[in-house]
């Protein structure tokens, strides 16, 4: 036998005993079990991780889509012979002010509102009977409404509801006093990222070959351009909606205008339905006050609708990417379970940029696959 037959001869026993002694011990009832127990222990070990850490995850989430968002603004004013670092601190200035005003100004009618609103929920259900459009109603129509607002008021005195409701309001105010301590946050990391956009850029260009830095240039700056631009376009159209929202109550004479325009702003981040959404619900709202008054805001605030969706809309978002409208509320209702408002937002762009890598990456591959 020769000298190499010979180191075969030697080194085959030794590998197929190693590999007896590891399925050996695979197969041992008590190591399987011993090492389930610890892949189940790293698992929950890391979900705790990661809700411990979900508060400062969604700030930074937060805070690279608002960089993203006032990008296109800091480049307008490039366009314009503003040198970035003067354009990064006029446009975060504004950003600042404008989150300044917000909590001065805004926050606390809306707070005051709140309040208001959650006395006159029982004030409202008991003048129904008393008001004049249920008087002009039948006697079955009006049974049934007597019925409902029974239910309704049963309800709303049940244990289980006030006890559900002062939770509710108990983590409102705790998750109000997060909020206030994160949004330092947010504003510190947003101007980070603001001003490192473009040497993050250049970092992530510098790991591809050098023959595909330019796709990737190119297709990265779309990405981020359209991502700004449905980022800041729905923040427009939300403020819009607010505005338009917070003058009808006050032209009509509805209660709580700036509680009604917040909510406004914040239903209709929801692309594409957001303003149905809250279509139906002003109109629900207003109807405790007065049918008329429903009615009116109903029609004004529908013309209000089609005038964003054939003027305003198409030349706020028309750097965006086009999505489908079934993609659009998918992409919402899943960013709106995973994170909330901030996933409602987030949710259109990074659709939008999926949809860009496909139509720009995967397509043209699969194209060029004939066989």
């Amino acid at each position: 036998m020769s000298g190499a037959d010979a180191g075969d001869g030697r080194q085959r026993p030794r590998t197929v005993r190693r590999g007896l002694g590891i399925h050996a011990v695979l197969d041992h009832p008590l190591t399987g079990g011993f090492l389930a127990a610890i892949g189940v222990l790293g698992a929950l070990l890391l979900g705790v991780a990661f809700t411990s850490i979900s508060m400062i995850i969604l700030s930074i989430v937060l805070a690279m889509f608002l960089a993203l968002g006032l990008d296109p603004v800091v480049r307008l004013l490039e366009r314009h012979r503003v040198k970035r670092p003067l354009g990064i601190a006029i446009v975060f200035t504004a950003f600042v002010l404008l989150f300044a005003a917000f909590v001065i100004w805004v926050l606390p009618p809306v707070l005051a509102q709140i309040g208001e609103f959650v006395d006159a929920i029982p004030q409202a259900i008991a003048a129904v009977p008393q008001s004049d459009w249920f008087h002009r109603l039948d006697a079955n129509t009006q049974a049934a409404v007597l019925g409902g607002l029974d239910r309704l008021a049963e309800w709303i005195a049940a244990p289980s509801t006030v006890a559900a409701v002062s939770k509710g309001l108990l983590a409102a105010g705790v998750s109000l006093v997060e909020g206030v301590s994160a949004s330092f946050i947010v504003v510190a990391l947003t101007l980070y990222f603001l001003a490192s956009l473009d040497a993050a850029k250049k970092a992530l260009y510098s790991l591809a070959p050098a023959h595909n830095r330019p796709r990737l240039a190119d297709l990265t700056e779309r990405i981020t351009a359209s991502v700004g631009s449905a980022i800041i376009g729905s923040v427009i159209l939300a403020a819009l909606n607010a505005a338009a929202v917070f003058v009808l109550h006050w032209a009509i004479g509805l209660p709580y205008p700036a509680l009604m325009a917040v909510i406004a702003f914040v239903v209709t981040l929801i692309p594409l339905f957001g303003s149905v959404i809250f279509l139906v619900l002003g109109t629900g709202i207003a109807l405790f006050t007065s049918p008329t008054q429903a009615l009116i805001f109903a029609i004004a605030y529908l013309i209000y609708i089609q005038v964003e969706t054939y003027v305003i809309s198409p030349r706020v978002m028309n750097r965006a990417v086009a999505i489908p409208a079934a993609l659009v509320l998918i992409g919402a209702l899943v960013g709106g379970t995973l994170m909330g408002v901030i996933g409602v937002l987030v949710a259109l762009p990074v659709t939008a940029s999926i949809l860009l890598v496909i139509r720009e990456v995967i397509v043209p591959q699969q194209n060029l696959k004939t066989s």
